[in-house]
């Protein structure tokens, strides 16, 4: 008898070390902090669980010690909370449209790097071809942009030519503000384009960023050839940091939408495409107020004879805002919280007169 309760005494000391070791772990991973936490240490924290919820199962059984009971009952309640229950939760109702946004921009960050590299890729053969030979300018550039195939021969052949173009003059705020608004139109278009048939496997998004990077490298490369190009970086960056973002998100929007379609996983095509819509159109809704910005710029900045520090000012002022948005979506994705505010019965203080959780009275 000595012997077995010698050994039934340190089954149980095992198991308040155990206990105690998952309680530590529960408390670094529901403390918005659960990126902490190792491989190893998310394994440990199941086998745990495991091995603490069939002690419960036994104690519970033998009714040994209601207060044991109840505290062991409510670390594996914990548990499971973050195993199972934390995973499968549904979304909040009352979560704020800003909250929302941040989290649609960190948790598409893939089609957002693929769609930037899309964008550089095409940059980069744009420029390449429109160096190379002056009249592929004119299949890359369209005419609709009020670039006809002569001008753009003569830019490129022509450092006085660039220098005109370039040159500051202002124009009556009644013409910018129609400018402005024909800019907003027809980008908002093009990323309407771009993120709505992105449900065509995200073929169309893919073939629109790659060409509207390889205009920007066309247009670019007649410039470029200047050996100090800052007038035209002061022309074009102003404008093109919020543009080009914009664009960017409607292209990750599609891409999102297309990877649903094209590659569902396991949930299904039906349901990959519910839990892509939500947060493909955040990044759409994201880039109208981009379009409007880069429109008033282009417009009331660049048809303007201000000079070329301030346009790059602004410009720096537009990436910062940029950059400081990506980065706190980032560290508002990071903060994992789960809620376990229905384990306040059991994790309270004991109330006077009331039976142990799951056990009947001594």
């Amino acid at each position: 008898m000595g012997t077995i309760s010698g050994s039934h005494r340190k089954a149980r000391d095992r198991l308040r070390v155990s206990t105690l070791r998952l309680s530590e772990l529960l408390d670094r991973s529901e403390g918005n902090r659960a990126g902490q936490l190792s491989f190893d240490e998310l394994r440990e924290l199941g086998r745990l669980y495991r091995v603490n919820a069939a002690w419960l199962a036994r104690v519970r059984e033998r009714d040994e010690d209601p207060e044991a009971i109840r505290h062991l009952n409510a670390v594996c309640a914990r548990a499971f909370a973050l195993l199972y229950a934390s995973r499968a939760a549904p979304r909040t109702q009352d979560q704020s449209v800003a909250s929302r946004v941040f989290d649609a921009i960190a948790h598409t960050w893939r089609p957002q790097v693929l769609a930037w590299l899309l964008l550089l890729v095409g940059a980069v053969l744009g420029g390449a071809l429109g160096s190379r030979d002056p009249a592929a300018l004119a299949a890359l550039v369209p005419a609709t942009l009020g670039y006809s195939q002569a001008d753009l021969e003569m830019l490129s052949r022509s450092r006085e030519a660039r220098a005109r173009f370039l040159s500051r003059e202002e124009t009556p705020a009644a013409e910018k503000a129609f400018f402005g608004a024909v800019l907003f139109t027809h980008n908002t278009q093009v990323g309407l384009l771009a993120f709505a048939t992105g449900i065509l496997a995200g073929v169309p998004p893919i073939l629109l960023q790659l060409y509207s990077g390889m205009m920007l490298g066309a247009i670019a490369s007649i410039f470029l050839r200047d050996p100090w190009p800052i007038d035209f970086l002061a022309w074009i960056l102003p404008h093109g940091i919020p543009e080009l973002t914009a664009v960017t998100l409607c292209t990750a929007a599609g891409l999102a939408l297309g990877k649903a379609v094209a590659t569902p996983g396991r949930l299904g095509r039906r349901e990959a495409l519910r839990a892509a819509v939500d947060p493909a159109l955040l990044l759409f809704g994201t880039s109208v107020p981009l379009f409007f910005g880069a429109g008033l710029v282009e417009s009331f900045v660049r048809e303007s004879k201000l000079s070329t520090m301030v346009r790059l000012s602004i410009a720096g002022a537009f990436a910062l805002l940029l950059l400081a948005g990506l980065a706190l979506s980032r560290h508002l994705a990071r903060q994992r919280r789960v809620d376990v505010a229905w384990l306040a019965e059991l994790t309270g203080p004991r109330r006077s007169g009331s039976t142990s959780s799951g056990s009947g009275s001594g």
